[in-house]
Formats: C-alpha cells, structure tokens, sequence
C-alpha cells in the first residue's frame, strides 16, 4: 500500500471514529464449498469492515470518504450487511 493510500485510509478511519469496530482486513485466497461438497467460485469481496451505526442508511453514511470509493469509476462498491442477532 502506498503512503497516499495508507493516509487516506487512516483519515477514513478517524472521521468514522468510535463506529468503527474492527478495521478489518483485506481478504486473500479463498474458496466456496457448496451444500453438496462441491467447490465454487468465490464472489470478488476483497475484504472487511465493521462499523456499527443505528441503521442501514446510518452504515451507508459512514462509507462518505471511504478510499475505494474515490475512484468514481463505477468499478468498485462497499457491500453492506447487518449482523443479525442469534
């Protein structure tokens, strides 16, 4: 990661502040194993984060001024999930 980079993540990071939960990690190798022992490709995620806000819309704030977005070019995008409770 180049030094631009890192600093652009480090100010994401402190604008999300006590949201953010775990800074995550980019993803390496993986693969999919289907309900009949099969392999499958796996989706193009390249890693996590996790944020925690009162709502999808309140998550969905929070990725303003997130490095992958910066590019505008259409090819990268930020997935967002709730964690549901067991």
């Amino acid at each position: 990661m180049s030094e631009e980079m890192g600093a652009a993540w480090g100010a994401w990071m402190g604008k999300v502040g006590s949201a953010l939960v775990d800074e995550g990690a980019p993803f390496g190798a993986g693969g999919v194993v289907v309900d009949d022992g099969s392999m499958a490709t796996p989706t193009n995620l390249s890693g996590y984060t996790i944020v925690e806000a009162d709502s999808l819309e309140a998550a969905k704030a929070l990725t303003q001024g997130n490095p992958l977005l910066a590019g505008n070019s259409g090819q990268l995008s930020i997935e967002i999930f709730e964690l549901a409770q067991m």
